[in-house]
């Protein structure tokens, strides 16, 4: 048998916390997994977690282009101000949902989470819907937020811990840019839900959220065939789990499990547990790997203000500066959504040839001077609607993968044990210093109508996207095609 266990291990697959210490396991299978050639179940697994980014688009890019119809409704009549409240209530929830459920995640394993996480966001999108005034969409958002904020954390690890590390980057970039292919699905979808011919101001908005969450249904039933995470299950006091799951995927990808070559398979030596301790959490975020940390941070926080504060506000500016009406945001939005899935699509790759810090000092640092550039260009009028999406559109062909690239960074670095977690923490840190803020900053300054004052802003974001490309040219880690536990030893090893 590919696992071999300590004698200790004859009372069953499942381990207490009381005996975790003398249960012993060796095992070759992260070493297998990486030495799968790519095949049908891992397009299967990017479809069923890619799928959940295209719904999340579809939502969070119908409630930006919805921003003109919430003006206009008879029912809410929102100000900038309310929707930049509303769109930061959303990112609120979505860092709090990314810690609780991030905690949860590392603790009862990535699979229950999917359901858990993917329920509340289904369920608070439709809720959303029916929203009779600032109060109750707020807060329908904030719950909206928060299953997505969860949703991050499950499928990020599932994406690392289960795709071979030499297409682990592409993979992890792909999945995450898939979100604008459901943000070019919701542009189209605002053009015929907000035209006033055909359905009235205040009901196309309800059905567009309706629409989403509907849609959505079908992502639980894609979801029932993903395993559950066998680096997961290995530590966790569930090695024979982890061992069947293993054989299978073998199985359907090269037609017979590689239990007969697992001489030739490195292995590992690991202490079995049924969780890892907060304390022991904190100290290997923040003492053992506090560099990596830093990095991680500062990723996060320039694209979570970078992406927020100019997404949420896109409609906006089409409207207040350049007079576009709200039924026609989305055909601008289509060009902005190619450009941001483009960009994963088509630079993907180079993340895992020439490698991580080369890519993401490229990608942060283009994005930035891009912004200052156009924001320039935007202050002084020189641009037309048309013009202005096109800057938009260049500008986060790089912005995206860069944004992707943050959170593949801090997903691949750090132990086995933490990592949902660490996705966790650094999302919600990163989102409640550059998200929550970004969308109300943006929305106050838009207010103001001053091209100078939201120039201002988009200064502030690309000062930002520079200092991150420095640091993470300096002390990012090269982690391109190496396994996961060579990057990061995972915290039971007992070598």
């Amino acid at each position: 048998m590919e696992l071999q266990q300590s004698a200790a291990l004859n009372d069953g697959p499942a381990v207490s916390a009381a005996v975790a210490t003398d249960r012993i396991v060796e095992t070759s299978i992260p070493a297998r997994l990486d030495a799968l050639p790519w095949s049908g179940f891992h397009t299967r697994v990017v479809l069923a977690l890619g799928i959940t980014w295209i719904l999340d688009g579809l939502e969070v890019t119908l409630a930006g282009a919805l921003s003109g119809a919430l003006k206009q409704s008879p029912t809410l009549r929102f100000s900038n101000l309310d929707l930049g409240i509303a769109n930061s209530a959303y990112l609120a929830g979505a860092v709090l949902g990314a810690l609780g459920f991030g905690w949860l995640t590392d603790r009862i394993g990535r699979k229950k989470l999917f359901f858990i996480t993917l329920a509340l966001y289904l369920s608070a999108t439709a809720a959303t819907a029916l929203s009779w005034d600032i109060a109750s969409y707020a807060l329908f958002r904030f719950l909206t937020g928060a299953g997505i904020g969860g949703e991050y954390t499950a499928i990020n690890s599932t994406i690392q811990e289960l795709v071979p590390a030499r297409y682990r980057g592409w993979t992890d970039l792909v999945i995450n840019g898939s979100f604008w292919i459901g943000a070019a699905m919701g542009a189209v979808a605002a053009i015929v839900l907000l035209d006033p011919a055909a359905i009235g101001p205040d009901i196309g908005w309800r059905l567009a959220y309706l629409i989403g969450a509907t849609i959505g249904l079908v992502v639980l039933l894609m979801r029932m065939w993903i395993p559950e995470s066998p680096r997961w299950l290995m530590i966790h006091g569930r090695p024979d789990q982890a061992h069947e799951i293993v054989d299978g995927i073998e199985r359907s990808v090269i037609g017979h499990d590689q239990e007969a070559d697992r001489e030739s398979f490195p292995k590992m030596r690991l202490k079995m547990r049924d969780h890892t301790p907060i304390r022991e959490v904190a100290q290997t975020l923040f003492g053992t790997y506090r560099q990596r940390a830093l990095v991680g941070l500062v990723l996060m926080v320039a694209q979570a203000f970078f992406y927020n504060a100019i997404f949420f506000t896109f409609a906006l500016v089409l409207t207040d500066f350049y007079g576009i009406s709200a039924d026609h945001v989305g055909w601008y939005l289509l060009p902005f959504a190619a450009g941001n899935f483009l960009g994963p699509l088509l630079l993907g790759r180079l993340f895992d040839t020439l490698g991580r810090r080369a890519m993401i000092m490229f990608t942060y640092g283009v994005s930035g001077l891009l912004l200052a550039l156009s924001g320039y260009l935007f202050s002084i009028g020189a641009l037309s609607a048309q013009g202005q999406t096109i800057a938009w559109m260049v500008i986060f062909f790089f912005a995206s993968p860069a944004a992707s690239a943050a959170y593949l960074t801090v997903s691949e670095t750090f132990p086995l044990e933490v990592r949902a977690l660490a996705i966790a923490v650094f999302y919600a840190v990163g989102t409640g210093i550059g998200g929550v803020i970004g969308p109300a900053l943006f929305g106050a300054l838009i207010d103001t109508g001053s091209r100078n004052s939201v120039f201002a802003g988009y200064l502030l974001g690309s000062v930002l996207m520079i200092a991150a490309a420095i640091v993470a040219w300096r002390y990012a880690i090269s982690a391109e095609r190496k396994s996961l536990e060579q990057i990061a030893r995972p915290l039971a090893s007992m070598e």
